[in-house]
């Protein structure tokens, strides 16, 4: 098992940061589809917590971020100070519209994270921040 954290300002600025943290596990084992896949879902994932979740709190607001490595999954979480968000009802929403989601001018970055992810969960947690899940199977 690998594990690895970071924390962050929001600021979309910071992004480069957590791409160039993110590079460490560049070194497993995996396909240059896989690292993308992982890496996009991250960059929308942090980006999400910026733009939505924070986008009234202050700058200096910490977003915290953790990857995991185990045998046959990578895990990314996401911890936010944004109010609770039900994120299945957001995906049910996106999914039953009658026009192309990825036109759409919200709601991409978590249509893509729910596409180029095995599991997707959003939840709040006991001290009061929301955690966004991201795994992919490994293999």
């Amino acid at each position: 098992m690998k594990r690895s954290q970071i924390q962050v300002l929001t600021d979309l600025n910071q992004l480069e940061n957590v791409l160039e943290w993110f590079e460490q596990f560049n070194a497993l084992p995996v396909t240059n589809e896989f690292w993308w896949q992982c890496q996009t879902a991250l960059a929308e994932g942090f980006t999400n917590a910026v733009r939505h979740a924070h986008h009234n709190l202050p700058r200096t607001t910490p977003i915290d971020i953790e990857v995991t490595v185990l045998s046959n999954w990578f895990e990314m979480r996401i911890w936010d100070y944004g109010q609770p968000f039900d994120l299945q009802s957001k995906l049910k929403s996106i999914s039953q519209e009658k026009y192309n989601p990825l036109e759409r001018t919200s709601g991409r970055g978590i249509l893509f994270m729910d596409r180029l992810t095995d599991e997707l969960d959003y939840s709040r947690t006991p001290d009061s921040r929301n955690c966004l899940l991201l795994r992919k199977k490994i293999g």
